[in-house]
């Protein structure tokens, strides 16, 4: 009796040291490492990717799409419609954001894109004007005239045909940073009608803005719309 009491001693004594060397490398010593190496050799991204103006002030993350919309006319109307304040370059659009309806003491943005095919809604293979409210060739429609509509000034007109895909698409997350150079460009007249700026003031920040394939084959070109934005709101401020 005494052998067996004396042997599940000693098992437990080993347990509980081993938890404890455990705990040690695991709980203490591994993640020091990791976040020192990672303060040590990436520490902007282990920051969590911030953005910062000419002031030093953090923006934003690089990797977290925003939005820039004029006030709410009606702060108390959940189903007022966004608008769009022009003076900035926008982003894609973020059907996929949404509030927690669920627990509304807890403000939270919901990442996710629709599920709607990409043909829903269409008129014999085709999105067109006739298709049904609420479909997503609808929305691609609403979409692609109020891009037309914004970005008309009067000495440059948007064509239909050159508005570009993310322009009326959201990512699949709903949360994507970038736009194409392509959309950039075409937002850069209304950009520079909005805050008195020259045209080819604006088209220097989008062309700086650019950022190029990843390793040179990876992905497309692309521009990060909160740092061109806080590129903008710096030369405005001269």
């Amino acid at each position: 009796m005494n052998t067996s009491v004396s042997s599940t001693l000693r098992l437990i004594g080993a347990g509980l040291r081993a938890l404890l060397v455990l705990t040690v490398i695991c709980g203490v010593l591994y993640p020091l490492a990791v976040t020192g190496i990672a303060q040590a050799l990436f520490n902007d991204k282990a920051n969590g990717s911030e953005i910062k103006d000419k002031s030093g002030q953090v923006v934003g993350s690089e990797l977290i799409g925003q939005t820039y919309n004029l006030p709410k006319q009606n702060p108390d109307d959940a189903e007022e419609a966004a608008r769009p304040d022009l003076k900035w370059f926008q982003p894609r659009p973020s059907n996929g954001l949404g509030s927690n309806s669920v627990n509304t003491q807890y403000s939270l943005i919901l990442s996710g894109a629709t599920n709607r095919s990409g043909d829903n809604g269409a008129v014999n293979g085709q999105c067109t004007k006739d298709a049904e409210e609420g479909t997503l060739c609808a929305q691609v429609i609403a979409a692609k005239d109020a891009v037309v509509a914004d970005n008309s000034t009067a000495t440059y007109q948007v064509k239909p045909e050159d508005v570009p895909a993310d322009a009326v698409t959201s990512s699949g997350s709903g949360l994507d940073p970038h736009i194409s150079p392509e959309y950039a460009e075409l937002q850069v007249h209304r950009v520079a009608e909005q805050n008195g700026l020259d045209v080819k003031q604006v088209e220097k920040l989008v062309e700086d803005s650019t950022e190029s394939r990843t390793l040179g084959f990876i992905g497309e070109p692309r521009v990060n719309v909160l740092k061109l934005n806080t590129a903008l709101r710096d030369l405005v401020k001269g």
